[in-house]
């Protein structure tokens, strides 16, 4: 069985680390990135730990092991991790500007579980967490990575702003609480 719970201690942010660092683009063939979808923000353990602090990250356990995690980010680290920035000025230049929202700062669920249910299981585990906090939880995507788009849309996920960065085409999606 499947259990949401959030992080802990430094143990559960490393396991989201080594999770995230299978599913970089770097380390999976065009193949599998076009199936499987990827992660492309390589976090580092303090930055994950200064975004705990502020709010404990959603993952997913099987069998006390690590199959799935969503970080939670305040809007307190915009300026700290430089591929987000432009993500944030089109969320400010948007209507969604004014809302209390916090930001999914990636999700990721390892491939023996995919398809079964652990995606939308993160989202509904955060959404009860932050539902009474946030007005709505937003997210970008790369347009490269279809596998997340479709999963965000058919969470009922709304696109709120499409933006090239670094030769890349963003998608910021927000889904209301």
């Amino acid at each position: 069985m499947v259990v949401y719970t959030v992080t802990k201690n430094v143990k559960d942010l490393s396991e989201i680390l080594k999770l995230q660092k299978a599913n970089l683009p770097d380390n999976l063939s065009e193949k599998t990135k076009k199936e499987q979808g990827f992660v492309t923000v390589h976090h580092h353990l303090e930055m994950l730990q200064k975004m705990h602090t502020i709010h404990p990250h959603t993952i997913a356990l099987y069998n006390n092991k690590l199959i799935g995690y969503a970080l939670s980010m305040s809007r307190k680290f915009s300026n700290d991790i430089p591929i987000l920035a432009p993500m944030f000025s089109k969320i400010k230049a948007s209507e969604k500007r004014e809302e209390n929202y916090l930001i999914m700062g990636q999700v990721c669920v390892a491939r023996d579980f995919r398809g079964k249910g652990v995606f939308r299981g993160l989202y509904d585990h955060m959404k009860k967490i932050f539902s009474n906090v946030y007005d709505c939880i937003i997210t970008e995507i790369n347009s490269k990575n279809s596998r997340s788009m479709n999963a965000h849309l058919t969470l009922g996920f709304q696109e709120l702003a499409r933006y090239d960065f670094e030769g890349e085409t963003w998608i910021v999606l927000f889904i209301d609480l």
